[in-house]
C-alpha cells in the first residue's frame, strides 16, 4: 500500500502570528489524525519560522516554488539548494498559477523539477486541465503532456521519487470538485505513464466533506490542500480522512 500524504499549500497568505497560531493548533491536534503523511508549503519569508517551529515533529515544510537555476544573476529567484538548506523536503513544481498567471511552460516545469530533484527535494509535480480543456475532451491529452515534458527531462524512476498532484484548474477556488470518480479515471490515466508506485496527490478543494470519499479511489494518494490548510481543524479533519481511507 503506497504512503498517504496530505500536503498544504498556504499560497500568499499569513503573517508571522497567524502561522505561529495555525501550526500551534495543528500540532496540538496531530494525535488523533491519522497516520498519514503530512507536510505545509508556505511562502519563502516563513520557510525560517516554520523550520524552527516543525523540526522534530511528524510534520515535513516545503517551499511553493523553486528556480530551475543553481546560482547566478537571477535577482528574486530561490535556487533549490538555497531550500534543502533550510531543511525543506518538499517543493511545489508547475502548480496551476504559476502557469497560469506566470506563464510557466511545460519546459520550465520539467527543469524546476530537475533542479529540485537534483539538489534532494522531493518535487510536488502538479499537472492538471482547465474547464475549457476538459469541456473539450482533452484531459488526458493535457495531462500526458505535462507528465512526458518531466519524465523526458529526468526519466520515470527521478519522477516515482517525488510526488504527483492532479489538481483540475475547473475545480480550485470555484466551489467546484471533481466527483472521487472523476479523480480516480485521471489518477489512474496517469499512474499507467508512471512507476507504479508513485503517489499521485488529488488537489482540487478538498474539504473536510469529501476527503474520506475521495481518498478512498484505488490510485489517490493523498491530497494538495488549497484554502481548507488555513483553518487547522479542517486540515486535520482531512488528514483524519486520510487516514480512515487506509
Amino acid at each position: 500500500m503506497r504512503r498517504r500524504l496530505v500536503a498544504g499549500n498556504w499560497k500568499m497568505h499569513g503573517s508571522r502570528a497567524s502561522i505561529q497560531a495555525l501550526l500551534g493548533s495543528i500540532l496540538a491536534g496531530l494525535g488523533d489524525a491519522g497516520g498519514a503523511e503530512c507536510a505545509v508549503c508556505v511562502p519563502y519569508p516563513y520557510l525560517q519560522l516554520v523550520a524552527e517551529r516543525l523540526k522534530g515533529t511528524r510534520i515535513a515544510w516545503g517551499a511553493q516554488n523553486v528556480s530551475e537555476h543553481a546560482q547566478g544573476a537571477y535577482t528574486g529567484e530561490v535556487s533549490a539548494a538555497m531550500l534543502a538548506e533550510l531543511g525543506c523536503k518538499y517543493a511545489l513544481v508547475g502548480h496551476s498559477e504559476r502557469r497560469q498567471l506566470y506563464g510557466e511552460t511545460d519546459a520550465q516545469v520539467a527543469a524546476k523539477f530537475a533542479a529540485a530533484h537534483g539538489a534532494g527535494l522531493t518535487p510536488i509535480l502538479c499537472v492538471g486541465e482547465t474547464l475549457a480543456e476538459r469541456d473539450a475532451g482533452r484531459t488526458d491529452e493535457v495531462v500526458a503532456r505535462q507528465l512526458d515534458a518531466v519524465l523526458a527531462k529526468c526519466g520515470k524512476e527521478a519522477v516515482a521519487k517525488s510526488v504527483v498532484a492532479y489538481e483540475p484548474v475547473w475545480a480550485i477556488g470555484t466551489g467546484r470538485t471533481a466527483s472521487p470518480g472523476q479523480a480516480q479515471a485521471v489518477h489512474a490515466f496517469a499512474r499507467k505513464r508512471l512507476a507504479p508506485a508513485t503517489r499521485i496527490l488529488y488537489g482540487g478543494s478538498v474539504k473536510p466533506d469529501n476527503a474520506a470519499a475521495i481518498f478512498a479511489m484505488a490510485d489517490v494518494d493523498g491530497g494538495l490542500i488549497g484554502g481548507a490548510s488555513l483553518a487547522a481543524e479542517d486540515f486535520l479533519a482531512i488528514l483524519r480522512g486520510a487516514g480512515s481511507a487506509g
